[in-house]
């Protein structure tokens, strides 16, 4: 067929992946002698940008943030880094690994793991490695380099805003002030009490100043003070400082006890515990859940004890307001208190964010202390094994005597003898194994297998690690079975189900994606390996744009006309354009970072580079081309399921569209013996 024009404009259904139909496209098509050209009309990426918008930082801020962030640096308090040409490589740190696998890119600001596939920004690192969502990791970035930043205040939606948030605070706060006046100097009879129960309970003297404890009168004495400072029903109401009664009047919720104000990390009183003087019930009365306190969240005193933690890398729970702060008098500062509930999961990951070496648990001797030390096996999971790597959380357990509590064996033997305890606990194993194993009598044959059992549903949890069949073998010796039947059993175990105590909302909207980034993978449908291999090569493409913004700029129009399989793919490319019209002197690690507000997602892909040999220029043509030929082969399968189905078209309609099908097919075969000796 001689040189000719012709025009056509072919609605064709695109086929993507998962074999599902995503709509209609429209393709133009056009010959000249150059033979055929497919463009596909360029899609603007949907719904990604300016979502951290909702989160109450302006991106000012955040990059702001990732400007004074360096990668290399923060990364390198965890592990050593070492300079491999221009790059850093190091052991990661979120897996178990002797040889480094972790490359940081200081021009990108952006790590990669090629032995587990983690990756991302400065952010994602922060997010993973102290367990935080994106509002945090910046706030914990910028109080590091020292940069104020602010809150945009609440947003459309439903939810407290950042705003509202510091209002509760500040009730709070004038509510522990006003308790501690009532303490330190009313003199009513019941003021009296509260200073008395304090003195007998070694809690006297400068303490309370200390601790800013203080004591509530109740009868309506908070709330006429609270309004006198101009705060509104609604806000003692959503502080949980006051309660409707059935009239509507506003009482004190807190009445004759001696109050403990519960601070969060940063200081700030958000929430009160409360101990009756005398007689009453309950003894201990615990702020209700508010939009600033979660008591499966936050620790009595960690304001207090995290600097000693990060100091010794030890962390020591108790269950007692008293308990915490006899152990912080008595010289143990790193001690903390969970708040009217047990230990949770998530306790555990804001201990090891601050204690980095054991979290040791404290137990009372009593009845009720024993029941929380049965209950704290439950959190013996894979984090405890040595296949965790630096993600290892040791949890150690120990239990005073006596029936003891903390402040009790302190007034009886001091601080350095419970500092001894402290140091001698056991690992959370070891210390669920023996007490399993303390129910039986080992003497008998009966009792022996009833402690094999016992002991080993200790380790179903963790029964393919080493670290368990190590203690299997210990628990073999001491019922005196042997090895293999043992480890037969603790083979057939079923591991239970892990739930977490402390359930977080589930994230909705734009804000989902940050936190989806930080997820475990799901187990998703298995994609063709044609389509594995096709994602693959847009990755590279865009990795190479990002690292190189000359190549993004000289292939602009081959990234505008792609037609992306991934749609993160598309997003980040759309990103990438948009930043470089803006500024074609963007340098890699603004398009990194733009393409981040654009989705969380992106610094993970741009995170996995290129190939250290390839030369850029070569491998950005072959990409484009290899993509774009990629694109002419898609619609000519798309244009053939049309002429399958020759009754839907007229006459001659269908033999322009064989004609077409014909010449684009000639042109890609052509394409691809040159592409492949070019190669």
């Amino acid at each position: 067929m001689g040189p000719f024009r012709f025009g056509v404009v072919a609605h064709i259904v695109a086929q993507r992946r998962e074999s599902t139909v995503e709509g209609v496209i429209a393709v133009y098509f056009t010959r000249n002698e150059c033979g055929i050209a497919v463009r596909f009309p360029r899609k603007r990426a949907t719904g990604k940008r300016g979502f951290r918008r909702h989160m109450a930082i302006s991106d000012e801020d955040i990059q702001k943030v990732r400007e004074a962030s360096d990668l290399v640096a923060i990364m390198g308090e965890r592990s050593p880094v070492k300079q491999r040409g221009r790059d850093f490589w190091m052991c990661c740190p979120f897996h178990n690994e002797k040889t480094p696998s972790c490359k940081i890119d200081p021009a990108l600001q952006l790590w990669h793991c090629f032995g587990c596939g983690e990756g991302g920004d400065v952010f994602a690192y922060i997010m993973k490695s102290q367990d935080v969502t994106f509002p945090e990791a910046v706030r914990y970035l910028a109080e590091r380099a020292h940069i104020d930043i602010a809150d945009e205040g609440p947003k459309r939606g439903r939810g407290v805003g950042q705003g509202q948030k510091a209002l509760l605070r500040a009730v709070c706060d004038e509510t522990a002030e006003f308790y501690h006046m009532q303490l330190m100097r009313s003199k009513t009879p019941e003021a009296a009490a509260a200073r008395n129960y304090l003195a007998g309970r070694g809690l006297g003297g400068d303490i309370p100043n200390t601790w800013r404890l203080g004591f509530a009168p109740g009868r309506g004495a908070l709330v006429r003070h609270l309004s006198s400072k101009g705060f509104t029903p609604q806000a003692m109401l959503q502080a949980n400082v006051a309660l409707a009664g059935n009239d509507g009047k506003l009482r004190d919720r807190f009445f004759n006890r001696v109050m403990f104000p519960i601070s969060d990390e940063q200081g700030e009183c958000v929430a009160f515990g409360g101990r009756v003087i005398g007689q009453g019930e309950p003894k201990y009365l615990n702020s209700q859940e508010t939009p600033i306190f979660h008591k499966g969240r936050m620790l009595y005193a960690l304001d207090k004890a995290k600097a000693a933690m990060a100091s010794t890398g030890v962390a020591v729970v108790s269950e007692g307001y008293t308990d915490v702060i006899a152990m912080h008098e008595a010289g143990v500062k790193n001690a903390v208190a969970t708040l009217g509930t047990a230990l949770t999961r998530t306790h555990i990951r804001v201990l090891s964010r601050h204690a980095r070496h054991r979290i040791v648990y404290l137990f009372d001797g009593d009845a009720a202390g024993q029941r929380a030390a049965d209950r704290a096996l439950q959190f013996i999971d894979a984090s405890m094994t040595p296949e965790a790597g630096a993600a290892r959380i040791d949890l150690f357990a120990v239990t005073l005597p006596d029936n003891l509590d903390p402040a009790e064996f302190l007034a009886a033997h001091g601080g350095s003898q419970l500092q001894e305890l402290i140091d001698q606990a056991k690992p959370l194993l070891e210390y669920g194994i023996e007490r399993r194993m303390a129910k039986w009598d080992l003497s008998r044959a009966e009792g022996r297998s009833g402690a094999l059992a016992d002991a080993l549903s200790v380790l179903a949890p963790i029964k393919d690690s080493l670290l368990a069949k190590d203690y299997a073998r210990q628990i073999a010796s001491l019922v005196r079975a042997r090895e293999e039947d043992v480890m037969e059993q603790l083979a057939a175990l079923k591991a239970p189900r892990v739930y977490d105590e402390e359930q977080s909302p589930q994230p909705s909207g734009q804000h989902a994606n940050a936190i989806a980034s930080q997820a475990p993978a799901v187990q998703r449908r298995a994609l063709p390996q044609p389509e594995v291999n096709r994602r693959k090569l847009e990755r590279q493409l865009l990795a190479l744009a990002a690292a190189r913004p000359d190549l993004a700029l000289a292939h602009a129009d081959a990234l505008a006309s792609t037609q992306w399989h991934d749609p993160l793919c598309a997003t980040v490319s759309t990103s990438l354009l948009d930043t470089l019209a803006e500024n074609p002197a963007a340098t890699p690690a603004q398009l990194v970072g733009a393409a981040s507000f654009a989705d969380a997602r992106a610094g993970r892909l741009l995170s996995r580079g290129i190939p250290d040999a390839a030369d850029p220029e070569q491998l950005a043509e072959f990409l484009v081309e290899e993509l774009s030929i990629g694109d002419a082969e898609d619609a000519v399968a798309a244009l053939r399921t049309q002429l399958a189905n020759p009754a839907a078209l007229g006459a001659e309609d269908y033999e322009m569209l064989y004609e077409t099908v014909a010449a684009m097919q000639r042109d890609i075969t052509a394409r691809k013996r040159n592409h492949v000796a070019g190669a």
